[in-house]
C-alpha cells in the first residue's frame, strides 16, 4: 500500500442509514470512517465481526449496547468488540463521529465506491 493523503471536507460520502452518511478512509488492515447523523437519526441494532473504536467530534449519541443506553457527548468515546449488537441514536443536535475499524469493512469499501 502506499501512503495516503485525504481531505475529509471534500470526500464524497455514501448513506449508512436514513439521515447518516459516511466518508471513509481505508488502510490495509484498519479503516476510518468519519459519520455525520442528522438530529436524532438512528442507526438500527446491528453487529459486525469487526472491532470498532468510536470518538464523538460533535453533538451527542446514545449508544446501545447489550440493552442499557450510554449516552456519549463531545469527546467521549468507546470501543465494541466484533460480534456485539449495538445501536446508535444522535441527540437531538445531531453527531459527527470518528469510527476505526479493524478488519476493513469490505461492504463499506463497496459502498464508498458506488
Amino acid at each position: 500500500m502506499e501512503p495516503q493523503f485525504i481531505s475529509f471536507a471534500s470526500a464524497s460520502d455514501f448513506a449508512l442509514a436514513d439521515g447518516v452518511t459516511a466518508k471513509a478512509l481505508f488502510g490495509d488492515g484498519a479503516m476510518l470512517n468519519l459519520v455525520e447523523l442528522e438530529p436524532n437519526a438512528i442507526v438500527a441494532r446491528h453487529s459486525h465481526p469487526h472491532e470498532q473504536l468510536g470518538l464523538i467530534l460533535r453533538g451527542s449519541m446514545t449508544l446501545v449496547v447489550a440493552g442499557t443506553d450510554h449516552v456519549l457527548e463531545e469527546m467521549d468515546g468507546y470501543t465494541l468488540p466484533g460480534g456485539v449488537e449495538h445501536e446508535g441514536i444522535a441527540g437531538p443536535e445531531g453527531a459527527l463521529v470518528l469510527d476505526v475499524f479493524q478488519p476493513v469493512r469490505e461492504d463499506y469499501r463497496e459502498k464508498a465506491q458506488a
